[in-house]
């Protein structure tokens, strides 16, 4: 299975919406030209900071419909799955590689606390249903409230043919470098998780990483992939160095709204997340506003 294009930095694309909670096709067809133009490598459709726990699936439909016919191939795009219940994953895989996604990628379910048995059984079921397309495995232990360990990985990447990589947002370096070090012989690819570890990730061996700063500074974020590749190390350095204060600063809002909060400061009017969530105020956004100034955007809001 060739699995090329899946590379760099993948930006989990922002889900804008109207007053009444509904996708706002204007506003999304604007964030994946925004997206592309600003050099990303690829689109994930529904990833955590695109709010996929707040989208009912037919509106979910929608939306992959809308984003793959603006994209036109520019970029691979792939499609996340955060379904608890193994029928609805393979459910929403299914219907996804129909509609055209590139690839998958697959959280581990959240609430339950799965044996590694029961999660290999889950994973290998989805995978199984759409057997021609690449799909990535997704570790995010601090919203699951648990990890896919590397025993887990390696085993799902040496026995499911097109379980071809992992994104993993644990923010454990060691856990991350034994994920690329037990699965170097087959290619499987290891993305970053955090935009913050852009550069660790590469220096390790890593692919690339997911990045929701690339749906507001896109062309930061992927100088730190570029220049690396170029093997401008010190230049690569510098870039995640330039990045890091603007992504921490948005650990002050609730999460996944800081994303869409750094959006409107620069302009790009992505509106407010879906409910519960409202969009960030005072002291949290004034520092928002800030590391953005300091890092030389321009902020209109």
């Amino acid at each position: 299975m060739n699995t090329d294009s899946i590379k760099g930095i993948i930006v989990p694309l922002i889900t804008p919406i109207d007053e009444n909670q509904i996708i706002d096709e204007a506003r999304l067809r604007r964030i994946v030209d925004h997206v592309i133009e600003d050099g990303v490598h690829g689109i994930l459709a529904y990833g955590s900071n695109s709010e996929f726990y707040c989208v009912e699936e037919e509106e979910m439909k929608r939306g992959l419909r809308i984003i793959l016919d603006q994209t036109k191939g520019r970029v691979p795009v792939l499609m996340g799955i955060g379904a608890i219940h193994t029928p609805v994953c393979v459910r929403i895989a299914k219907w996804a590689v129909e509609m055209g996604a590139d690839a998958i990628s697959v959280l581990q379910p959240m609430f339950l606390k799965p044996t590694e048995e029961q999660l290999y059984r889950h994973f290998k079921t989805i995978a199984e249903a759409v057997p021609d397309k690449p799909m990535l495995l997704y570790n995010n232990p601090g919203r699951v409230g648990y990890t896919l360990s590397a025993k887990l990985v390696t085993r799902l990447a040496h026995t499911v043919p097109n379980i071809v990589g992992v994104k993993d947002t644990s923010g454990d370096m060691t856990l991350t470098t034994e994920l690329i070090r037990q699965n170097r012989d087959i290619g499987f690819k290891v993305f970053g998780g955090k935009d913050t570890l852009v550069f660790a990730t590469l220096v390790s061996g890593g692919a690339g990483a997911v990045c929701s700063t690339a749906n507001m500074v896109g062309p930061l974020v992927c100088s730190i992939y570029e220049k690396y590749m170029a093997g401008d190390i010190d230049g690569a350095r510098e870039a995640q160095f330039k990045l890091n204060p603007i992504r921490l600063s948005m650990d002050l809002a609730s999460f996944p709204t800081g994303t869409k909060d750094l959006a409107n400061l620069l302009g790009l009017d992505m509106g407010d997340p879906y409910l519960p969530n409202t969009s960030t105020t005072g002291e949290a956004l004034e520092t928002m506003r800030q590391r953005l100034i300091e890092g030389g955007y321009t902020v209109v809001k």
